[in-house]
C-alpha cells in the first residue's frame, strides 16, 4: 500500500493499523491494556466515535477483547485444539474418560446450562437417525465452559425409544458419557461422521457464548454409527471460533 493510498483511508482504520503493528510486534503483549478511548483522542486528534471505531476493528478481528470497566486489551489467545479423531477413540470413552479429556488436559472444564427432554423429531433430526418425522427423541442441550469462558453448544438427538429409563435420559451420563452407555446398551458406535461450516451466530447464541461482535461460530454437525451402520446420535455443536483450533490428524 502506497503512502498516497494510506492516506485515502479512514482515520479510524489507520489508528486500527498502527494498534494492529503494535501487537504482533510485541509492543503490546497478550493481556496488555490498550490505549483507552481518551488516549487515542489525544495522540491523533480525532474524536471519541474515530477512536471508538479504531478499537472496535480490533475486537472484530480478534486481536482485542473488551472488559467491562476495565477497558480493551490485547487478546490472550490460547487455542482449545479439538482433537477431532483421537477425541473419539472408543479406547479413550471406553476407559470411563469424557472425549473432552482429549482436548482440554489440565485446564478448568465445566458443563453447565444441561436440558434433558422427551420431544418429537423434527424432519431434519429424524432423517439423520433414520426415524419417522415426529418420533419420540431423547434431547441433551449443554453448555461448556472453560476456564471460566463458554467456548461451545451441544445439543444430542437421540431415538427416545433406545434411551428412555438410561442415564442417557439423566443429566449426568455417568463415566464414559453417552458413547459408553451406548455401548452398555448393546449399540456401541464404531463410526462418526463430521460435516462442518461457518456462519454468523444468532443473537441468542452470541449471548450464551459470551461473543465479541463480529465474531462467527462453527458448526460442527456429528452422527454416531454402530458396526451394521445404524445412526444412534446426531451431536450439533455451535463452536466460538476465536476460542479453536480445529485439529485433524490421519496417515496418508
Amino acid at each position: 500500500m502506497t503512502d498516497q493510498d494510506s492516506a485515502r483511508r479512514p482515520k479510524y482504520q489507520r489508528i486500527a493499523d498502527e494498534l494492529r503493528t503494535a501487537i504482533q510486534s510485541g509492543a503490546f503483549a497478550p493481556g496488555d491494556r490498550l490505549p483507552g478511548e481518551n488516549d487515542l483522542m489525544t495522540t491523533y486528534d480525532v474524536a471519541r466515535m474515530t477512536a471508538r471505531q479504531a478499537l472496535s476493528v480490533l475486537r472484530n478481528e480478534g486481536l482485542a477483547e473488551a472488559r467491562k470497566g476495565a477497558g480493551v486489551f490485547v487478546r490472550v489467545f490460547r487455542p482449545l485444539r479439538r482433537r477431532g479423531i483421537p477425541r473419539l477413540s472408543g479406547e479413550l470413552w471406553g476407559s470411563g474418560r469424557s472425549v473432552w479429556s482429549a482436548d482440554v488436559e489440565d485446564r478448568a472444564l465445566v458443563v453447565d446450562r444441561i436440558e434433558v427432554a422427551e420431544t418429537e423429531a423434527e424432519e431434519r433430526v429424524a432423517g439423520a437417525l433414520n426415524l419417522e418425522p415426529g418420533a419420540p427423541v431423547c434431547v441433551r442441550s449443554r453448555r461448556f465452559v472453560l476456564d471460566t469462558k463458554p467456548v461451545l453448544l451441544s445439543v444430542s438427538y437421540l431415538s427416545a425409544e433406545l434411551v428412555r429409563g438410561t442415564p442417557i435420559a439423566e443429566p449426568d451420563t455417568g463415566p464414559g458419557g453417552t458413547y459408553a452407555r451406548l455401548a452398555e446398551l448393546g449399540h456401541r458406535p464404531v463410526r462418526f461422521r463430521e460435516e462442518i461450516r461457518c456462519r454468523m451466530p444468532t443473537a441468542e447464541e452470541s449471548d450464551l457464548l459470551a461473543l465479541e461482535f463480529g465474531t462467527p461460530v462453527v458448526l460442527i454437525g456429528r452422527t454416531a454409527f454402530t458396526a451394521p451402520g445404524v445412526a444412534v446420535e446426531l451431536n450439533e455443536m455451535t463452536l466460538d471460533s476465536s476460542s479453536y483450533v480445529l485439529e485433524y490428524d490421519f496417515d496418508a
